[in-house]
């Protein structure tokens, strides 16, 4: 019976079946297409007995091993490959089934090759998951035939493999450098005009052509009778917090990803530049309770903690509590510090319900509030509206359009930044906000 378990009959033989029963029904008719029919029904056994010890004679006449990374990175496309190896002395015809893992939801996933004969192949395929988490793999089937296609054999490998899923760490070799790349201007990063000195004092130098004549120190020119400039340095180590709203306002989905997770992979990058840049990276989360919380330094192993702890990060979308997060924020952030906070707010009384403890962090700290335009509204507004119906549904979107203007109006009437984006555009224009705000000098 174990020989018989990877055996399994190809259609080709029962539509030659089917065609050669036709030939005997016809040939009642036709008496001549009798004997054809008693013909073909011998030459399909012979076909067959030939097929079936051409690919069941011998062992491991196909290999085969599944090749995935360490992890997957979350909402971009992960390669995943197949390597397979055809030991039969013919051109095998193979069938992959890769039993991929259930979140992808994906029923008849399947790969037609043909390898020549006693050749290796290599045959790469992605995927592209929308959730973090454990990813587990089944096993890893190939069916394999003959040119005729009769008879195939069932090759079965890799029973059973897990990848982690963890925040987009692609997106870091993307954005790395662009902070003090000139090139970053491609890709939607912008330059900010440098307001005043908000910098450390470093030494006084000689004055050379092309330095800022606000800077000659005309005291220390006068001693020296040249004329003398102050240097300058810019400010580092500064706090720099990434907080995320996990409650019930972030689960609305983008392109299969929520909120949240566009969250997190932003959270990820913005991190990852603020070291660059020699500032202190932390991140917290919150809902009902403050979770998930990596206190913000400077040192090798940060990026390592604040990834795993985006990775960790789970939420059953309850309401979420401002007040608990004022709270933690006064006990336990004393230096001045940014605040990076991914929320959402769909209308103005949402947001006054929160304001009063917006208001009082940004007392303390310098708060930017980053909420996310609803991109269903923006392609409701620019269809034509053709029937009644269809013009309620136009007016109540501006209506809701217009409230995120408003927001944005709310908070910069207190002196809180905000960042009102797209959630494919989150983890650009929090780069470009950052960069302004160490451009400008305001913490």
């Amino acid at each position: 019976m174990k020989f018989l378990k990877p055996f399994y009959i190809q259609p080709r033989f029962f539509y030659a079946g089917i065609g050669i029963v036709m030939l005997f029904a016809l040939s009642y008719f036709i008496p001549p297409l009798f004997n054809i029919a008693q013909l073909s029904i011998l030459i399909l056994i012979l076909f067959f007995v030939s097929d079936f010890l051409i690919i069941f004679i011998g062992k491991n006449k196909i290999e085969a091993a599944r090749i995935l990374p360490d992890k997957f990175s979350n909402g971009d496309k992960n390669q995943v490959k197949l390597s397979i190896t055809n030991n039969y002395p013919i051109l095998i015809q193979l069938e992959i089934i890769d039993e991929i893992p259930e979140q992808f939801q994906v029923r008849d996933f399947k790969i037609k090759e043909t390898i020549s004969p006693r050749k290796s192949t290599s045959i790469k395929y992605h995927l592209n998951p929308t959730e973090r988490g454990e990813y587990h793999f089944g096993s890893l089937n190939l069916y394999a035939s003959s040119i005729l296609n009769l008879v195939a054999k069932r090759f079965t490998f890799e029973d059973g493999a897990m990848v982690p899923t963890y925040p987009s760490f692609k997106q870091l070799k993307k954005f790395e450098l662009l902070n003090i790349n000139q090139n970053s201007l491609e890709y939607g990063l912008k330059k900010v005009r440098r307001l005043g000195h908000s910098m450390e004092f470093e030494q006084i130098k000689e004055y050379v052509l092309g330095d800022d004549l606000r800077t000659i120190n005309w005291k220390a020119t006068a001693k020296k009778n040249q004329l003398m400039v102050n240097q300058f340095q810019d400010e580092k180590s500064q706090p720099v917090y990434s907080i995320i709203d996990k409650g019930r306002i972030m689960k609305m989905p983008f392109n299969e990803l929520s909120l949240l997770d566009y969250a997190i992979n932003a959270t990820l990058v913005i991190s990852n530049v603020v070291l660059k840049k020699h500032d202190k990276a932390g991140i917290m989360s919150f809902s009902k309770r403050i979770e998930n919380v990596v206190a913000a330094e400077r040192r090798s192993s940060q990026m390592h903690l604040i990834l795993e702890a985006l990775y960790n990060i789970k939420t059953d979308f309850f309401e979420s509590d401002f007040s608990r997060l004022y709270a933690n924020i006064k006990r336990h952030i004393t230096h001045r510090s940014l605040i990076l906070m991914y929320t959402n707010f769909e209308t103005l009384d949402g947001l006054e319900r929160q304001l009063p403890y917006l208001k009082a962090i940004s007392k303390a700290h310098l708060l930017v509030v980053i909420f996310f335009k609803n991109t269903e509204l923006d392609n409701l507004i620019k269809n034509k509206a053709e029937t009644i119906q269809q013009v309620y549904d136009k007016v109540i979107a501006e209506k809701f359009e217009f409230e995120k203007r408003l927001i944005v109006n709310e908070l910069k009437k207190y002196g809180i930044h905000s960042i009102l984006t797209i959630p494919e555009n989150l983890t650009i224009d929090t780069i470009n906000k950052y960069l302004e705000i160490k451009a400008r000098g305001l913490l």
